[in-house]
């Protein structure tokens, strides 16, 4: 029997994703509340220890089937479900801004993203090649294949429900991985509905499990025990990150882990200020804030400081706040009541650190847990803000005299996810971006992700990349096969 989110206009399961079977009955559950609301969504079956070994017991058997096709076939699956993704947009879109509470719009552009990794792995995937040389000897022949590292655990966090997974997905069963899905207890609802379109598409059953729970050391210590997990491809907080790396060393795991940013964001003297101002606004603002890669300390020259903040001031003051499911909204609702508070006190701070709102600074509405677009000024180069990874809509805006005091101060954290760049004179922009300590830099632009593109980070932001050629290699590896004939 399954249960199904009625909201969205289509039957879709709720339950565990297990060997292609739904569960649904469980001794524990917990509630998806939608953060526009604060109403009930679902309640959510939490996983046992048993669902986690017959999701391994899935994986090995479904890998095997799945790696027996040709790779044409395997590639035509995931075209498949890029295909299907695009004819239901509008359908999952709704279903993202329900339990994660961006805008309809911002959903839609999420789901053109997140299809478009199994069109890129679909094609990667017949791209797969190897190596066949000479020694230098002479001698002998040096044969290089790749092979499938095995069964991953892929886990996810809840800012973006539908690209987080797909980035991972797709490229690990391009490569012929089994993959076993944790994802986000606020956002679990999105990995189900792709959980059931790909099996609709031809995803072999087990190739794709899904496991909600609200206990996640519970669960992964159940899977990294056991020897036939062989990769963990993790996207969350880097305390996270460290805690799951010292599980993962016990058993030499192969990890991919993009952990998190406090991306700053560098305005020139010589910066077209239109494009500065766009590009500030969606660096900061998508998905209200709520994105690893948000530009949270904002760099701007002192020679242009006090336009750029006024008219900054003027763009994120217009914004209208409300539910995301309503066509006139702009900005959504923070994730949870805990966030907002978190957010809450980080503005707090900041005023009685000196910096001054000159807009927003304040929740909105009573119902749903929102706060105003912000704009803080007069923030202090020393100031706490600027070393925190500020999830939320809160721009602080520091002043700066020259380039090489800002460098400084932009490598001047233990992150190194993303950085932006904006200046007329391209040459001193890349000249800049080139010295920042940051995996993904952008120049003159405010939005930056693409499958086609290397994501990831340097310092404490991460290991391995997603996206580009580079994904599907974090779930291969590499094979010498020393040969004489």
């Amino acid at each position: 029997m399954k249960e199904y989110i009625e909201e969205i206009g289509q039957s879709t399961p709720i339950g565990l994703f297990v060997n292609g079977e739904w569960i649904t009955e469980a001794s524990e559950k917990f509630a998806v509340v939608n953060p526009a609301t604060e109403e009930l969504i679902a309640t959510v079956p939490s996983c046992t220890s048993e669902h986690a070994k017959r999701a391994l017991d899935a994986c090995d058997g479904a890998a095997k089937k799945w790696m027996a096709l040709s790779p044409r076939e395997r590639s035509e699956v995931l075209r498949s479900i890029f295909d299907t993704m695009q004819k239901e947009k509008d359908t999952i879109a709704r279903l993202i801004t329900l339990e994660e509470g961006k805008t309809l719009k911002e959903s839609i552009g999420e789901v053109d993203y997140a299809s478009e990794f199994f069109r890129w792995y679909g094609e990667e995937s017949l791209r797969l090649g190897g190596e066949m040389r000479p020694s230098p000897s002479g001698k002998h022949t040096i044969v290089v294949t790749h092979q499938p590292v095995g069964t991953a655990l892929l886990i996810t966090p809840w800012n973006f429900p539908a690209a987080m997974i797909t980035r991972k997905i797709a490229p690990a069963i391009a490569a012929g991985c089994g993959v076993i899905v944790k994802p986000p207890k606020e956002t679990p609802l999105t990995s189900m509905y792709l959980a059931e379109l790909m099996q609709r598409c031809g995803v072999p059953d087990g190739l794709v499990n899904v496991l909600t729970t609200d206990n996640a050391n519970a669960l992964t210590e159940v899977l990294v025990k056991d020897q036939r997990l062989r990769k963990i491809s993790f996207t969350g907080s880097t305390g996270v990150g460290r805690l799951l790396l010292g599980s993962a060393a016990h058993r030499i795991l192969n990890t991919s882990m993009e952990l998190g940013g406090n991306a700053p964001l560098i305005v020139c003297d010589d910066a077209d200020i239109d494009i500065a101002i766009e590009g500030a606004f969606l660096a900061k603002m998508r998905n209200a804030g709520e994105s690893c890669i948000a530009a949270n300390r904002l760099y701007v020259h002192d020679s242009i400081y006090d336009e750029f903040c006024s008219r900054l001031v003027e763009r994120f003051s217009g914004l209208k706040v409300g539910n995301g499911l309503d066509a006139d909204v702009e900005v959504g609702p923070i994730i949870s009541r805990k966030e907002l508070d978190k957010l809450q006190a980080i503005v707090a701070e900041a005023i009685s650190d000196g910096a001054t709102v000159e807009t927003g600074g304040t929740t909105v509405h009573e119902k749903g847990f929102f706060f105003a677009p912000t704009v803080l000024s007069n923030v202090r180069p020393d100031a706490h803000i600027l070393d925190q990874e500020v999830f939320g809509p809160v721009a602080p805006l520091v002043r700066f005299k020259d380039v090489e005091s800002v460098i400084l101060q932009a490598n001047d954290t233990p992150y190194g996810l993303a950085a932006y760049v904006f200046s007329r004179d391209v040459g001193k922009a890349m000249r800049i971006a080139q010295r920042l300590n940051a995996g993904i830099v952008g120049v003159n632009r405010g939005f930056v992700s693409d499958p086609a593109a290397p994501f990831g980070g340097m310092k404490e932001s991460g290991i391995g990349r997603e996206g580009a050629q580079d994904g599907i290699k974090e779930f291969l590896e590499t094979q010498y096969i020393a040969t004489s004939w």
